[in-house]
C-alpha cells in the first residue's frame, strides 16, 4: 500500500457555470419545468483553490468510513473487509468478527459508524447485503464492539434486516445516529422495474427510510399511516447513498436516480417522496419514467435535483476550521461526477453549487476530519482514501 503520498494537486474552479465545467450539457429531461427556484443548477459558488492528497490506495471498493477519537479511520471494502487507517497512513490487516457479506453486484460491505461515545464504549454500526436461506438478498444492520487493540469486533450481532428480495442491486444503505436515540437507515427498492414500485408500498422497507432502536432494532419510525410497517420514517425513495445530520438534528438525504433525477431531500416523517410515481429522471431508454409526472398530490418535491446525473453517495454537513466560509454547507461525493459537490444552504433551499478535484475518481464518501480537512474515498479497483485542504 502506498501510504501518505508527498505530492500535492491543485484544483482551480472559476466562479460560473460554464468555466467550471459543469451544467454545460442540456438535462436529458428537456421538457421538464422545476418546481421552485434554483431547484437545480444553482448559480456557481465562487472560485476556490484546494489541495489534495492520497492518505492511503490500493483500497478494494472502499465504500464507507468512521474517524475515531485518535484521528484514525476506519473504512469498509466491499468484498467484506473492515480496515483501519492510521493518522500515519498505516494500513491494518482486515479486522475480523464481522458478519458474512454478500458481495455479489452491488452488494458488500457497505456503511460503517460510531457515535460519540465511542472512546468509551467502542461500539459501531455497519451495514451490509446478506442473503438468506430462500437465496433473497437484503440490507442487513450489525451492530458490536471494537477490541482495544483494534483487530476484531466482539459481541457482533445482526439487529435489523430489510424486506428479502431477488436483486442484487439498489441497495441503499447509509446509517445515521439522530439525536434522540434512534438510528437511520436509507435503503433502495433494489432496482429496475420489476421492484421499483415496492418503494410506495408501506408492507416493504423497499426503499424507505427507517429508524430503529441502536442496540434492539425496535421499530422507531413514525409512518403515521394505519398498516404501515412500524420502523418506516418517509418512502418513495430511490437508492439513497447520501445521509446526514443537520447541526439543527434533521435529517437529509441523497438519492441516485435513472437517468437525471438525482435527489437531495430532507425526509420529514409521514411523507412520500415519491419514486416510481414522481421522478425528475428518464428511463436509461430515454423514455418516461411511469406518467412522466415531476408533481403529483401527496408527494414531496426534492430540496433539489441533477440532471443529467452526479450519482451521489456520501453526504456531511461542513463543520471545522479550515473553510471557515463553508460552515454549514452540504458536501456530498459524485460517482458519475468524479468530484466533490458543494452545495450552499439558506433555510432548506440551495442557493449555490461547486464542485472540486473533478475527475479525482468515484467519490463513494466524504467526511470531515477533525482538523477540518475533508476526506474522501474513491470506489475504485485501487481506491484511496484522500484528504483536501485549502491551498
Amino acid at each position: 500500500m502506498n501510504a501518505m503520498k508527498t505530492f500535492v494537486l491543485t484544483s482551480l474552479f472559476a466562479g460560473c457555470a460554464a468555466a467550471q465545467g459543469f451544467n454545460d450539457r442540456p438535462p436529458n429531461g428537456s421538457d421538464q419545468e422545476p418546481a421552485f427556484e434554483n431547484q437545480t443548477r444553482a448559480p456557481a459558488l465562487p472560485r476556490v483553490a484546494v489541495a489534495h492528497r492520497t492518505v492511503v490506495d490500493g483500497l478494494e471498493h472502499p465504500w464507507g468510513m468512521a474517524q475515531l477519537p485518535d484521528g484514525s479511520w476506519l473504512v469498509t471494502e466491499r468484498p467484506g473487509r473492515l480496515r483501519l487507517v492510521a493518522p500515519d497512513g498505516t494500513l491494518s490487516a482486515p479486522i475480523t468478527g464481522l458478519p458474512k457479506v454478500d458481495a455479489e453486484d452491488q452488494g458488500g460491505l457497505l456503511d460503517v459508524i460510531v457515535g460519540d461515545d465511542f472512546a468509551d464504549t467502542r461500539r459501531l454500526w455497519v451495514s451490509f447485503a446478506e442473503r438468506d436461506p430462500d437465496n433473497l438478498t437484503h440490507v442487513s444492520v450489525a451492530t458490536g464492539v471494537l477490541s482495544k487493540d483494534a483487530t476484531r469486533v466482539e459481541d457482533a450481532r445482526v439487529i435489523w434486516r430489510q424486506t428479502p428480495y431477488p436483486s442484487t442491486l439498489h441497495y441503499g444503505s447509509r446509517l445515521v445516529l439522530d439525536d434522540k436515540g434512534g438510528l437511520f437507515v436509507t435503503t433502495g427498492e433494489r432496482g429496475g422495474n420489476e421492484f421499483r414500485h415496492a418503494a410506495q408500498d408501506l408492507q416493504t422497507t423497499l426503499g424507505k427510510v427507517v429508524r430503529i432502536d441502536p442496540l434492539t432494532g425496535a421499530p422507531m419510525g413514525k409512518p403515521g399511516v394505519a398498516g404501515a410497517l412500524p420502523e418506516i420514517w418517509s418512502w418513495g425513495h430511490r437508492n439513497m447513498q447520501g445521509a446526514a445530520l443537520a447541526p439543527d438534528g434533521s435529517l437529509w438525504t441523497t438519492e441516485h436516480g435513472p437517468m437525471g433525477g438525482d435527489e437531495l431531500n430532507k425526509p420529514q416523517a409521514g411523507r412520500n417522496y415519491g419514486w416510481p410515481d414522481v421522478s425528475y429522471g428518464t428511463e436509461y431508454s430515454g423514455e418516461q419514467i411511469t406518467e412522466g409526472l415531476t408533481q403529483k398530490e401527496g408527494t414531496e418535491q426534492p430540496v433539489y435535483y441533477w440532471d443529467p446525473s452526479i450519482a451521489p453517495s456520501g453526504l456531511v454537513f461542513y463543520e471545522g476550521e479550515m473553510f471557515p466560509d463553508w460552515n454549514g454547507d452540504l458536501l456530498l461525493g459524485g460517482l458519475q461526477s468524479s468530484s466533490i459537490v458543494r452545495l450552499k444552504l439558506s433555510g432548506d433551499r440551495v442557493v449555490g453549487e461547486a464542485r472540486y478535484l473533478q475527475n479525482v475518481g468515484r467519490v463513494r464518501d466524504v467526511d470531515v476530519a477533525q482538523d477540518g480537512a475533508i476526506m474522501l474515498l474513491t470506489d475504485e479497483d485501487g481506491g484511496a482514501l484522500i484528504r483536501m485542504t485549502p491551498r
